[in-house]
C-alpha cells in the first residue's frame, strides 16, 4: 500500500484543522480547562474528540499548506473561534460566582475566602459552593455533550476556511458580560431581598430595644439565616441554571452560524 504526499497531507489536514479548534475550546472551556487538569490531559482530551468528530464533518480540509501563510491564517482563526466558544461558556459559570459573591456579601461572609481550584483565583466560599453545584447540576443534565454536539454542529455553520467570525461577532461576545452580571444578579436576587429584610428587621430591632446589642445577636443570626436561605433556593437555582445554559448554549449556536 502506497500513499502519496498529497494524500497524505490532505489526511493529516482533514484532522489538524478542526483540532486547533477544538483544542481551543478545551482549553478555556469550564471544567475541561481547571487548573487539577494538567496540559497534557487536556491535549489527550483534545485529540480524542477529534478522531470521534472528524469523520462526520464535512469538507474539513481545506486545499491549503499547513506551514504557509494562509495555513497560518487559517490556524489562528480555529484558535480564536474555538477560545470563543470556550469563553462564553465561562460567563454561564463565572454568573454563579457573582451571585455567591453578591449573597456572602450580603449574609457577612465575605471575608471567608478560598482558592479556586478552577481558575486559580480567591473567591468567597458561597462563591465556591455555587460554583461546585452549578458544575454537578450541568454534568447531570449531559451539558459537556450538548457542548461537543455545538461544537460539531459549528464545523457545518462555519467551516474551516481562510476567514473566521464576523466583526460584529466580537461586539457581541462583549455584549455577553453584561449578561453574565445580570444572570448573577438575578439567581442571588432572592438572597437579597430576604437578607435585606433580616437587616431591617435588626435595625429595627436595635431603635426599640437599644438595651440589645445588635451585633451580639445580628451578626450570627444573618449568618444562620443566610445558610436557611440558600438552602431553600437551591432549587430555584437549578432551574437558573437549566434556563440559563439553554441560552448560553443558543448565544454559542449564533455565534458561529454569521447566517442566522
Amino acid at each position: 500500500m502506497q500513499f502519496t504526499s498529497a494524500e497524505i497531507s490532505g489526511l493529516l489536514g482533514s484532522y489538524i484543522w478542526p483540532f486547533f479548534r477544538i483544542a481551543a475550546l478545551v482549553m478555556t472551556a469550564p471544567i475541561f480547562s481547571s487548573n487539577f487538569v494538567n496540559m497534557k490531559s487536556r491535549l489527550l482530551i483534545a485529540l480524542a474528540i477529534s478522531i470521534v468528530i472528524v469523520p462526520s464533518i464535512p469538507n474539513a480540509a481545506p486545499a491549503v499548506e499547513p506551514l504557509s501563510g494562509a495555513g497560518l491564517l487559517i490556524v489562528s482563526h480555529q484558535i480564536l473561534i474555538g477560545a470563543c466558544m470556550g469563553f462564553m461558556l465561562q460567563l454561564l459559570f463565572n454568573s454563579f460566582i457573582i451571585a455567591g459573591q453578591i449573597i456572602a456579601m450580603q449574609m457577612g461572609l465575605g471575608f471567608a475566602s478560598m482558592i479556586d481550584p478552577q481558575n486559580g483565583v480567591t473567591v468567597p466560599v458561597i462563591s465556591q459552593f455555587y460554583l461546585i453545584f452549578v458544575t454537578l447540576v450541568f454534568l447531570s443534565l449531559d451539558g459537556h455533550l450538548i457542548l461537543l454536539q455545538v461544537l460539531t454542529e459549528s464545523f457545518v455553520t462555519l467551516p474551516v476556511q481562510a476567514s473566521g467570525l464576523p466583526h460584529t461577532s466580537f461586539r457581541d461576545l462583549v455584549g455577553q458580560a453584561s449578561w453574565m452580571y445580570a444572570s448573577g444578579l438575578l439567581v442571588a436576587l432572592p438572597a437579597i431581598g430576604s437578607l435585606m429584610m433580616v437587616n431591617l428587621s435588626f435595625g429595627i430591632l436595635s431603635r426599640a430595644a437599644p438595651q440589645i446589642s445588635p451585633f451580639s445577636i445580628g451578626f450570627p443570626m444573618t449568618i444562620i439565616l443566610g445558610f436557611a436561605i440558600i438552602y431553600f433556593t437551591l432549587p430555584t437555582a437549578s432551574n437558573h441554571l437549566v434556563t440559563m445554559a439553554d441560552q448560553m448554549l443558543q448565544m454559542i449556536r449564533f455565534l458561529v452560524n454569521p447566517n442566522g
